[in-house]
């Protein structure tokens, strides 16, 4: 499920600080301070997540920007930017938190898949496979870029391959993924005859398959 996607990376992140290198001040022996790009780099991953699994419109989120922002490196704004971390993680963790947007976008692939279901059972074998396409590749997306994948201007193949090397994705939705950006690069650049309808009706049944075990919270 995403939610245990979130958890992990949460605790990946809350270990990831103890490595941050705070070191003297040559000002003042009593002020310690982290390098800009040491201390960024956990920002920046800590930002993302807190915005993925809580969502831009919660407190946590706001505030860890706001702490971004306000951050010159000094011991006590680096330690901060953890306090706002770590009430986000709790939040989280204690299951008082959810992201509407991702409930959203799981809510919407399903509306999509229901209606590719809809047109195959009508015999809209094309535009089935349009709507299945297009949402599978969606949400595989959305699911490689809560797990820390970069997918700008990756192909849907760069993806798959991404999140199967990375443990992502397992058991039969690993092997049922090789087959699926064949189908999708047939339906999206209208090669139609290259499509049958017992394709089609499998990118429909992986994407439910995606949306029960990987969107639901």
């Amino acid at each position: 499920m995403i939610n245990d996607v979130f958890a992990r990376r949460f605790q990946e992140l809350t270990a990831a600080f103890d490595k941050v290198p705070f070191e003297r001040s040559r000002a003042s022996s009593d002020d310690l301070y982290v390098k800009r790009g040491d201390w960024m780099r956990w920002a920046t991953s800590a930002q993302s997540l807190i915005r993925a699994a809580i969502g831009e419109d919660s407190p946590h989120y706001r505030n860890f920007v706001a702490a971004v922002e306000n951050c010159n490196g000094w011991d006590h704004e680096v330690l901060t930017l953890r306090g706002v971390f770590l009430s986000a993680k709790d939040d989280f963790d204690g299951g008082y938190v959810f992201n509407v947007d991702l409930t959203v976008s799981g809510e919407v692939f399903g509306d999509f898949v229901a209606l590719a279901r809809q047109s195959l059972a009508e015999g809209h074998k094309d535009v089935a496979a349009v709507l299945a396409c297009a949402a599978l590749e969606d949400c595989l997306k959305r699911y490689a870029n809560v797990c820390g994948l970069n997918t700008q201007d990756k192909t849907m193949q760069e993806i798959v391959n991404a999140l199967k090397s990375g443990g992502h994705v397992g058991g039969a939705q690993k092997t049922l993924l090789d087959t699926m950006p064949k189908i999708r690069n047939s339906a999206l650049h209208a090669d139609w005859a290259k499509i049958a309808e017992p394709e089609v009706a499998s990118v429909i049944g992986f994407v439910e398959s995606f949306l029960l075990t990987k969107f639901s919270p």
